[in-house]
């Protein structure tokens, strides 16, 4: 069974980030897939951007959902590419396997941080409580798709979707 949780997951992953309607026509490119450790480091983030951001979004419900609905969608998309370079690893070796579990760690842990970011920044009660819930549940995977419960992160989602008034 663990070596199909993946597949029993994905489409909760993918509901989390589709279930708003509307879309971004970026999002339906699918992802390529990350076969080995980059070496260019991403761009710091300038800290008075971060935090005009974070004002921007701070109390404003329906941005945050609109920026949890891209960020469950960038997610999902990424752990896709996660578990695809790490089936390509398996046959590489044990170097190859760690980078790819380090590789999904790292992007369980930002989604991670970025719901309980996004929860920090809500004022309504719901939906603060759906999005640390959700980054609680996020947070136990430890980059291990077989600990994914999935009808709790469907019941998660769920409360995420009433939260921010779509069913």
């Amino acid at each position: 069974m663990r070596r199909f949780a993946p597949l029993v997951v994905l489409p909760l992953l993918l509901a989390a980030g589709c279930s708003g309607g509307g879309g971004d026509a970026t999002a339906t490119a699918g992802p390529t897939p990350n076969t080995g450790v980059s070496a260019v480091a991403p761009a710091p983030v300038d800290p008075s951007v971060a935090a005009s951001a974070d004002k921007a979004l701070s109390g404003n419900t329906k941005a945050i959902c609109e920026q949890a609905q891209r960020t469950s969608t960038s997610f999902g998309q990424k752990f896709i590419a996660d578990l695809q370079a790490q089936i390509s690893a398996a046959s590489q070796g044990p170097e190859a396997k760690a980078a790819a579990q380090e590789q999904i760690a790292r992007d369980v842990s930002s989604f991670s941080s970025a719901l309980a970011g996004m929860a920090h920044l809500a004022d309504d009660k719901a939906l603060k409580t759906a999005l640390t819930a959700m980054s609680k549940q996020v947070t136990t995977l430890k980059g291990d798709v077989s600990k994914i419960n999935p009808e709790k992160m469907s019941e998660l989602t769920s409360t995420l979707d009433k939260a921010c008034g779509r069913s």
